[in-house]
């Protein structure tokens, strides 16, 4: 039987222990035959750590571990290199002490393999010193492997004082690279975003980063391909398990867990950690998103009061996406170096990008945990009420699914009265994508179409909003501009309804229910 290997991010574990490994050494092989010094970020779970973990591997000399891989083919010599390797994903930054800490357990073990100089008081210069003299010890220059090199600064956004010190903390000690460059063979940092402008990589311009590069587009991450080459007994096995043909499985598949792009015209990826545990499961599931959203990024996009609706369609320039500046807060190149976004399309003209959800998985994930950051409702009550909702608009139960509505509304804050309507938008927004889930919904905010369109299998809603204006006036805005004609003949039944939001109460007012074509 196949082993999958879910959540392993060692190579040994999983090559000694026979799991599934898709050859991605071809692209290894390049990266350390035509460089020296890189940095790649990808999203969480997207594969780096077993990145770092491989080539880790690969300069301790470990050919065994490679047998049958293109790698084996290429290489020759298979030498060890002395390797410092830096992870700093599964601690917790949350003081001012808290960095220098685990930076100084790192090097303290280092010391006592390489030795130390007294002269050697910070962290920066012990650094250079573990570098020099381990080439020196040796006789051969070192492999420095950075995982996560940015989980410190993800875990102070927001919190300006923490930030500053680290980003001096860090840019200090990966200074080393640069000025201990004689003695080292390779470095590769890796990390979820990269931090801009007055920041980490300001004075470590010797860094190519990889992450733009169409060559290296594949090295984390799983093609469709790659799928039908190493996966395809596990499509016709998950096709009988999900009782789907095979044609719908793949469909499936593509729907919920491709779509990541992180350059332009590239081919698109499929999320290596979900895909797996479908097939280790035999069953489709929100398994990335499940596995853990920051709770920074739903407060970024409120405190920025970002427009929700144009999640779907963001376009952006090249420089927004290709690092974070650690001086600002803006939610949309966190968002994409994330993983919530994604590359749809590139306008080579003007050089901008148009970002979107990459796949259901994420949009429907992310969408729903947004849902307790913007209405009225607790977060583990948050799937009975969609689901609540959801069935109200499927029996035609108009007045209970408006009265759950205006639940969403109730204890709006009084601050927010200046921003009111952004609010309506983006609540109306997230419940209204939710419940497209399910059925067909349609929402609008710009002028001359109809605000909502759901149609469901015996009923077709057809909404207009109004602020400060009355129900009567959405209403009559349905029936002037002939929103209904298009479906007289569907056979459904169609209920136009006008809908008035109120400042004064914060909430929907009042709603108005005709009938159309009966």
């Amino acid at each position: 039987m196949r082993k999958y290997p879910v959540g392993i991010q060692s190579f040994e574990s999983l090559r000694k222990g026979g799991y599934l490994y898709i050859d991605k050494t071809e692209l290894i092989y390049r990266l350390v035959s035509t460089g020296k010094y890189y940095f790649f970020s990808r999203p969480r779970r997207f594969g780096k750590s077993l990145l770092i973990s491989t080539l880790e591997a690969y300069y301790s000399g470990r050919k065994e571990l490679f047998q049958g891989l293109y790698i084996c083919q290429m290489e020759k010599d298979w030498l060890s290199y002395p390797i410092l390797h830096i992870d700093l994903n599964a601690q917790k930054y949350d003081t001012l002490k808290s960095l220098d800490d685990i930076l100084n357990d790192i090097l303290t073990k280092w010391e006592k393999v390489y030795g130390t100089e007294p002269s050697e008081v910070s962290l920066s210069l012990r650094f250079q010193g573990i570098i020099q003299r381990a080439a020196e010890k040796t006789g051969r220059n070192v492999v420095i492997l950075v995982d996560e090199y940015d989980k410190p600064m993800l875990q102070a956004i927001g919190n300006s004082e923490l930030q500053d010190n680290y980003r001096d903390t860090l840019k200090a000690f990966y200074g080393a690279l640069k000025s201990k460059d004689q003695y080292i063979q390779f470095a590769l940092l890796t990390g979820v975003t990269k931090f801009s402008k007055v920041s980490i990589f300001s004075d470590l311009n010797n860094l190519m980063d990889i992450s733009f590069d169409k060559r290296y587009a594949e090295l984390c991450g799983i093609t469709e391909n790659e799928i039908h080459a190493w996966l395809e007994t596990e499509l016709h096995e998950l096709s009988v398990h999900a009782n789907m043909s095979y044609e719908q499985v793949c469909q499936s598949l593509k729907e919920h867990y491709d779509g990541y792009h992180f350059t332009e015209d590239s081919v698109g990826l499929y999320n290596p950690f979900s895909l797996l545990n479908t097939f280790a499961k035999m069953k489709f599931g929100n398994y990335w998103f499940e596995t853990g959203t920051p709770t920074y990024l739903a407060q970024l996009l409120k405190q920025n009061k970002c427009n929700l609706v144009r999640l779907s369609n963001e376009v952006v320039t090249a420089d927004l996406l290709n690092g974070v500046d650690s001086l600002t807060n803006n939610p949309i190149p966190i968002l994409y170096q994330s993983g919530y976004l994604t590359i749809k399309s590139y306008n080579p003209r003007f050089n901008v990008y148009t970002l979107g959800f990459p796949n259901q998985e994420v949009e429907e994930g992310f969408i729903s945990y947004l849902l307790p950051y913007y209405a009225h409702v607790q977060p583990a009550e948050s799937a009975f009420q969609i689901m609540s909702f959801i069935e109200e608009v499927e029996k035609g139960e108009i007045d209970a699914f408006f009265s759950r509505l205006q639940s969403f509304f109730a204890d709006t804050p009084y601050e927010m009265v200046r921003d009111l309507e952004l609010h309506y938008q983006n609540v109306l927004f997230i419940i209204f994508k939710l419940l497209g889930f399910y059925t067909e919904a349609e929402y609008h905010t710009s002028e001359g179409r109809i605000d909502l369109v759901i149609k469901t299998n015996r009923f077709i809603y057809l909404m207009e909003f109004k602020l400060e204006g009355s129900a009567e006036e959405a209403l009559k805005q349905i029936n002037d501009k002939h929103y209904a004609v298009p479906f007289q003949t569907d056979g459904r039944k169609v209920y136009k309804i006008g809908v008035n939001f109120s400042n004064k109460t914060r909430n929907i007012q009042k709603w108005i229910v005709e009938n159309s074509f009966t």
